[in-house]
């Protein structure tokens, strides 16, 4: 189920004819009515950029909150098991770090980010009391910062911002000095998380972090960046947006020993997965068709010329 806000129903294409595979186009702050059985439910619903999370803050806070309370009564309705999407944003600007999940987090409750950091500990409130309450069977995650193919071009978060204005040859725009810390987990990895703390024993509730504890600055995914890509893009400053974290590690002793999990995908791997996926999507994209065709015109004998006109790593891929 997705109202499409920042989905895109191509990454679901190749499902759509599945026997066991349906798709709802619906906005989880309406109620959920779905009809069987429904034996396990994942609310990952939330633009998780904030780019797209604060186009319309009282929508986000309601896809929260509304998102939530919708997926518990789901849940509650059908003896279901129920995992809620929570996200390293309830940390806030730590001033505690690495960040437990004991840590109660440090959030400006009004500034131009709380509508998804408040609306996402709202969310977990809601869990809690639910299952206090009514014995709803729930798994809580706070997902750290996440990345891999299938994010949108205009997505706004780190690594698909640099990865895009990189193959582009645009300024790669660093806010701040670059120094701020952020830990990647490659989308295979986190999913790999997601399902072991669903089929978790049912006293396993979480809160549980999931991310990859290597820290790293944004200013070296800037440079990894536009080593693997070859670009000749350079570096522009802008001002540090407000609220934005300045460090950001999860610690995931909880994952390692109640899941059994650690995350296993380098970011270096993890980020040349994700560049061939930018560069096929960005060269083969339909308003480049036309440029692409006079490229291989003009550049049958002469595969300098031919080679300047298109990013090395779509070459690559395409190759």
């Amino acid at each position: 189920m997705d109202n499409l806000f920042t989905g895109q129903f191509a990454n679901i294409r190749p499902l759509v004819n599945h026997p066991r595979f349906t798709f709802i186009e619906q906005d989880v702050r309406e109620r959920l009515a779905i009809s069987g059985a429904v034996d396990r439910i994942y609310n990952l619903a939330c633009p998780a950029s904030p780019r797209h999370y604060q186009r319309d803050p009282v929508g986000t806070m309601k896809t929260c909150v509304l998102g939530a309370l919708h997926a518990l009564e789901l849940a509650r309705d059908k003896g279901a098991r129920v995992l809620q999407a929570s996200t390293s944003e309830v940390y806030g600007d730590p001033e505690i770090h690495p960040q437990p999940e004991t840590y109660l987090g440090h959030v400006n409750m009004i500034g131009p980010r709380a509508c998804y950091d408040e609306g996402k500990r709202a969310a977990e409130t809601m869990f809690f009391d639910c299952h206090r309450l009514y014995g709803v069977p729930i798994k809580v995650a706070r997902i750290f910062n996440t990345y891999g193919p299938r994010m949108l071009e205009n997505d706004g978060r780190v690594v698909s911002n640099f990865i895009v204005q990189a193959l582009r040859n645009e300024p790669i725009t660093l806010y701040g000095d670059g120094s701020q810390t952020r830990s990647f987990c490659y989308v295979d990895d986190l999913l790999n998380g997601l399902e072991l703390l669903m089929e978790s024993p049912a006293d396993v509730t979480g809160p549980c972090n999931l991310g990859n504890p290597h820290e790293i600055t944004v200013k070296e995914i800037a440079q990894m960046v536009l080593e693997q890509t070859k670009s000749r893009s350079r570096l522009e400053h802008r001002p540090l947006p407000q609220d934005d974290p300045k460090r950001r590690k999860p610690v995931i002793d909880r994952a390692r020993q109640l899941l059994g999990w650690r995350p296993g995908v380098s970011i270096e791997d993890g980020l040349r997965a994700t560049i061939d996926y930018f560069a096929l999507k960005i060269f083969l994209a339909p308003e480049r068709r036309t440029a692409r065709a006079a490229v291989r015109v003009i550049g049958r004998g002469n595969s300098s010329m031919r080679q300047a006109s298109v990013p090395k790593a779509a070459r690559d891929v395409v190759h």
